[in-house]
Order: structure tokens, then C-alpha cells, then sequence
């Protein structure tokens, strides 16, 4: 671990699974109590001097972006050693993370002047909110810890971060290389189970929590937070639709689909987890990503031409064979795929549903993972009903020829994003944030930066 800028050991430790084979390969430590207390200190011993100088702060960002592109090809092993992705989608997730360093290490946010007069000058300014608990989850070791230190640490916070204990090995690796390029103690990396993240939670130092991660817990991390009136920004997770519209071309549409639909084995927050398609279209769409699902090449992500990897974990496995067979046994149609892959580690075969309706579980839930179900509608005030009727709002997408048609109706779905002819892509500057249980808060641009401040009215009187 990174405690105060130096290498910690703990006294107890656990083991790191390869999910393409199920073995042990590496053992991590995991925190105790006290050595969570000592990060959590050392944070706030050095909140002052980072806060104090924000050109430091462009510099420190600049430098740790220098080291992990130095270690590009390291992290990118270990990320799909640890989480299962093919290497190429690692090595995207490693250019994805120096993007979000060297952007925020660019970013500023100016005084906003809200009067000056012979009588007063009126200033809003923003500072960082201090001392920030990070948890992140197993999807994106790397790439979701960086989109919260990036903009964490160019806001003058200071952060203790703990991974997901499935996929730590990537963020513990960033926590050794930022010792040579950020002051000591400004970022702490600890690792350890569930128990470590519910003691951060608790814990009088942080005055904000930012985790990614399942609505359960973050309920509970709610919860935990509101004595101590601490921030939170919490990405919960989605159920995002993708609606068809009856001008769409359904070989073209089937393409982008199912590679939003599986990249990451579907393991995505906003990966495409259900399809609403005219019920004309309907058959046609079905055989088009099913063909697409049988010719996908699935295999262990470090191995060339592995297209979709295993699921992450055990926990991940057996959720995605009970919501499939759950489907199957009320119904539903198996177009491709529909079970486990008798090999070693956590391989599910990319699956691709019909014959359902939204009462099934695999589609009023979040499956995360290999399987897609695909449901016709009549007319499209019915498939904005039945997109909007979930607890889940994080993104959703439309798919038209006709994109300002498309632009138009997104105003109907409520969701952080919608997309039009596309699903997932982002600028630099966008933010992104969900909906009712899909989260609170919002990372990425300016309003992510904004997210770790607190606003401060400076107001000057001049005459006596």
C-alpha cells in the first residue's frame, strides 16, 4: 500500500484471482483499522500545502501522467491479469486515464466576480472540500480511480483510495509510482475488503466520499455518511435502453449494438443492457446480433485476438447464469450463447435473448454481463414508457437516420446521457452522472472538478 508516501506492508493479506483461469496470482495486504487511520492523517496533514498552490498541482499531475504512460504496458497486463478484459481494451483504459491526468492538470477554475461597486467587490470563489475517501470498483481498476483523483487532487484535495479487493493490483501499482511524482501523503492507496470501505465511510476525516459501485452500497455508504454531513458523489450503476426507431438500418445498427452491448463482457455501467426495436424490425435485429454473438471470439484477454474475456469474479459469474436461466425457464427465447463455457475461470458465452417482455428479471435488472435482451414495441411513446419505467437513469442511446429526430425525443428519456447513433462515446470536458438511483453528483469536465470544492462568497466592503 501508499500510507504517507512510503511502501506499507500489513499484517494480513488475501489473494488476487486471474478470472480467465480461477488461480491465485498475487497476494495483496489487507488493511487493518489503524493503518487505515494512519492514511487517513497523513491526508489530512497534507491538505494544506496542496490546497495552498495550485500551479504545484498542475505540475505533480503533469509528472504522475509522465509515469503512467512510462508504465503503460505494465498496467495493462496487470488490468487484464486481474479483471479479465482483452489487452486491448486495457491498453485503451491506461490511454483513457493519462487523458483524464493531463486534463484536469490543465483545468482552472476562475473566481466568478458578482459585483464591484464604489461600496463592495464580490467574489465566488471555489476550494476543495479537504480530505476524500475514494472506493472503486472492479470494471475499471484503473481508469475509474484516476477519473476520481485526476479531478480530486487538481481541486487541492487530498485522497486516501481503496480498489475493489477482485481487482487491486493496478491502483496499488499507480499508488508506487505517484511517490515519486506527487508530495507525500497527497494520494494514499490501501487495499483490503468491503469492511475497509465502510470504515472509510465512517471515518472523521474525509469530508466526502466519491465510490462507483453497486446501489446497495451505495445506499449504505448514504447512510453511513449523513451523521458527519459528508459529500458523496455516487455512480450506481444502470439498466441503459437502447431504443431503434423504425428508419434505423438494422445491419449497421447491429454492429454498434453489440459492441456496446459486450466490450468489457458487458461489464460496463453503461453498456447497452436492453433493446427496444420495432416489433417489424424485431426478428431481423435478433438474427443480426445473434450472428454476431456466435462469431464473437471469446477466450483469456491476453491472448491475441480475444474479442470478449470472462467475467471478473465468481460472484459476477453465477449472477449472469441465474438471471439467463431465470429468462429461459419463464420463456425466453436463447437466440445465441445461454451458458456457461466448460473451461477453466469465468467464461458465460455472449448471449442474446427474445421472447421476453420487461417483467423478466434480465431485463428490469442489472445483468452486467454477456447476455442482451432484445423486446419489441408498437409505437414510440411505448418504448420511452417502458425506458423510462426503472429506478435505473444513468444513459440510455437512440438509433435513427435521422439524428435531429433522434436529438428530439432525447429530451423524453430520463437518463444522465443519451446518445444518438452511438452509446458510451465521450469528449473531453463531458461530464457524467445519472438519474434516480443511478447515482448522485456527476465526474469528468469542469462539473466533476466542481464536484470535489466548496463554494466560498469572498465579500469586501470598500467604503468605511
Amino acid at each position: 500500500m501508499t500510507i504517507g508516501g512510503l511502501g506499507r506492508p500489513s499484517a494480513a493479506s488475501f489473494g488476487v484471482d486471474n478470472p480467465a483461469t480461477g488461480e491465485v496470482i498475487a497476494t495483496v495486504p489487507e488493511c487493518s483499522e489503524a493503518e487505515l487511520d494512519q492514511a487517513m492523517q497523513s491526508a489530512q496533514g497534507a491538505l494544506g500545502g496542496w490546497r495552498a498552490d495550485a500551479a504545484a498541482r498542475r505540475a505533480a499531475l503533469g509528472e504522475l501522467a509522465g509515469a503512467v504512460e512510462a508504465s503503460a504496458g505494465e498496467l495493462a497486463g496487470l488490468i487484464t491479469s486481474e479483471q479479465g478484459k482483452p489487452l486491448a481494451e486495457s491498453r485503451a483504459e491506461v490511454q483513457d486515464a493519462i487523458a483524464d491526468l493531463r486534463f484536469f492538470a490543465s483545468l482552472e477554475i476562475p473566481a466568478e466576480p458578482v459585483g464591484d461597486d464604489a461600496h463592495a467587490a464580490v467574489r465566488v470563489l471555489r476550494r476543495s472540500v479537504g480530505p476524500v475517501a475514494a472506493i472503486t470498483p472492479w470494471n475499471f481498476p484503473l481508469g475509474t480511480a484516476i477519473a476520481k483523483i485526476a479531478p480530486g487532487l487538481a481541486a487541492g484535495c487530498t485522497m486516501v483510495v481503496k480498489p475493489s479487493p477482485f481487482t487491486p493490483l493496478a491502483c496499488l501499482r499507480l499508488g508506487e509510482l505517484s511517490r515519486a511524482s506527487l508530495p507525500p501523503a497527497v494520494l494514499n492507496v490501501v487495499s483490503g475488503s468491503d469492511q475497509v470501505g465502510e470504515w472509510m465511510s465512517r471515518h472523521p476525516v474525509p469530508r466526502m466520499v466519491s465510490f462507483t459501485g453497486s446501489i446497495a452500497t451505495g445506499k449504505r455508504i448514504a447512510g453511513a455518511i449523513a451523521p458527519d454531513l459528508k459529500r458523496a458523489t455516487l455512480e450506481l450503476g444502470g439498466n441503459d435502453p437502447a431504443i431503434v426507431l423504425d428508419d434505423a438500418e438494422v445491419d449497421q445498427v447491429a454492429d454498434r449494438l453489440f459492441q456496446n452491448a459486450f466490450a468489457n463482457c458487458g461489464q460496463v455501467c453503461v453498456a447497452v443492457k436492453r433493446v427496444y426495436v420495432p416489433a417489424r424490425m424485431h426478428d431481423e435485429l435478433v438474427a443480426a446480433l445473434a450472428d454476431r454473438a456466435r462469431s464473437a471470439r471469446v477466450g483469456d484477454g491476453s491472448s491475441d485476438g480475444t474479442e470478449i474475456g470472462p467475467l471478473c469474479n465468481r460472484q459476477q459469474f453465477d449472477r449472469v447464469s441465474e438471471l439467463v436461466a431465470d429468462a429461459v425457464r419463464k420463456g425466453a427465447t436463447v437466440a445465441a450463447g445461454g451458458a456457461a463455457i466448460d473451461r477453466p475461470g469465468y467464461f458465460f458465452e455472449p448471449t442474446v435473448l427474445a421472447g421476453l417482455d420487461d417483467t423478466f428479471r434480465i431485463v428490469s435488472e442489472e445483468q452486467f454481463g454477456p447476455a442482451l435482451p432484445v423486446l419489441p414495441y408498437d409505437g414510440i411513446a411505448d418504448a420511452i414508457r417502458r425506458a423510462n419505467d426503472t429506478h435505473f437513469g444513468l444513459g440510455a442511446s437512440i438509433w435513427t437516420a435521422d439524428p435531429e429526430r433522434g436529438a428530439a425525443l432525447a429530451t423524453s428519456v430520463e437518463s444522465g446521457t443519451v446518445w444518438v447513433n452511438t452509446h458510451q462515446d465521450a469528449v473531453p470536458g463531458q461530464p457524467f452522472g445519472g438519474m434516480k438511483w443511478s447515482g448522485t453528483g456527476v465526474e469528468g469536465g469542469l462539473w466533476g472538478l466542481i464536484g470535489f470544492t466548496d463554494l466560498q462568497v469572498v465579500h469586501v466592503r470598500k467604503d468605511s
